[in-house]
């Protein structure tokens, strides 16, 4: 790799993993990318892990060996067998002494800053993957866009090396800034549309979806004169966007753009479980219907609302 580029090569982004060999997002085998860090606050984030831009505490209960030498180590007595999550996150420092003393990985840190050459070393083994798949990198997270500079450096030296460029977002950004240094760089976006009503987006996401929805409109302009493929998604979530009324509504409105391809994503209710790991409690815990995946039948007459799309 060239050390003569930019100083600002050496800035980093906080980024909780880097997954090799995945399937699930994107064409071909891709290595994608976790950034950490969103503007929403989707009560039913599937990486809740990835919401906060800081370094974290995960505990996993199912690996831990019950040895107490984490709490052994703890200068700030954070750990506490009798606390409802283990970790105390008032009282822990994030000195991840308990980390490092855990024999069974239970305790592990969420997130590291790495430079765009840590993020290309980690890809560059994948590379045989990328060519006999037609696969690449797909940026992905929490929100990438919120590290413009650094992902417009990486995808800068992923398009040198003739790697495809995906990127996933919940689409609040600037837009401005992302057309003019971002999106000439990318092969395909995926963009998620979860609400159509701007007060219902308000109260389960955490924002409106006003600049959200004028985001995906100027993207599918841009899309049109050749640019970066545009595929919208529409995460199912039982008795919020997986009704026929917010359904409906988004396939009405991707008519009037002329869209005609579509991806809609089955719910998945692991989220649960990664969010008790980081010691956070959710509202939407106790109702039944979240816990549980949702029936063949019912992602059958979701998707038959988009019947007249292309499926992806």
């Amino acid at each position: 790799m060239d050390n003569n580029r930019e100083n600002v090569l050496q800035d980093t982004a906080l980024i909780f993993e880097i997954k090799g060999n995945s399937l699930d997002d994107g064409p071909g085998i891709r290595t994608v990318v976790f950034f950490k860090g969103c503007p929403l606050r989707c009560v039913w984030c599937h990486n809740p892990e990835s919401i906060r831009k800081a370094v974290e505490l995960s505990f996993d209960e199912k690996e831990c060996l019950g040895c107490d030498s984490c709490i052994g180590v703890c200068p700030c007595g954070a750990l506490d067998r009798a606390a409802p999550h283990f970790i105390d996150t008032v009282r822990c420092t994030l000195c991840l002494k308990c980390v490092e003393a855990c024999p069974s990985a239970a305790l592990s840190r969420v997130g590291r800053f790495l430079t765009v050459d840590d993020v290309l070393e980690a890809v560059h083994k994948d590379l045989p993957f990328f060519k006999t798949s037609g696969g690449g990198v797909t940026l992905s997270g929490g929100e990438p866009t919120l590290h413009l500079d650094f992902i417009e450096i990486l995808l800068k030296e992923l398009r040198c090396m003739g790697i495809s460029t995906l990127l996933e977002t919940c689409g609040l950004f600037d837009m401005d800034r992302f057309a003019d240094r971002v999106f000439p760089f990318l092969d395909m976006i995926y963009f998620d549309i979860k609400l159509m009503d701007e007060e219902e987006h308000e109260k389960f996401c955490g924002v409106s979806n006003h600049r959200i929805l004028e985001n995906f409109e100027r993207l599918c302009g841009l899309s049109r004169t050749g640019g970066a493929e545009i595929l919208p998604r529409i995460p199912l979530i039982p008795e919020i966007t997986a009704t026929s009324r917010n359904l409906e509504a988004i396939a009405s409105y991707l008519r009037g753009l002329g869209v005609s391809r579509v991806e809609v994503l089955p719910y998945n209710p692991l989220w649960m479980q990664k969010l008790r790991k980081i010691g956070v409690s959710s509202d939407w815990g106790g109702n039944e219907i979240m816990r549980t995946w949702m029936k063949p039948s019912a992602v059958e007459a979701c998707r038959d609302i988009f019947r007249d799309f292309e499926m992806s």
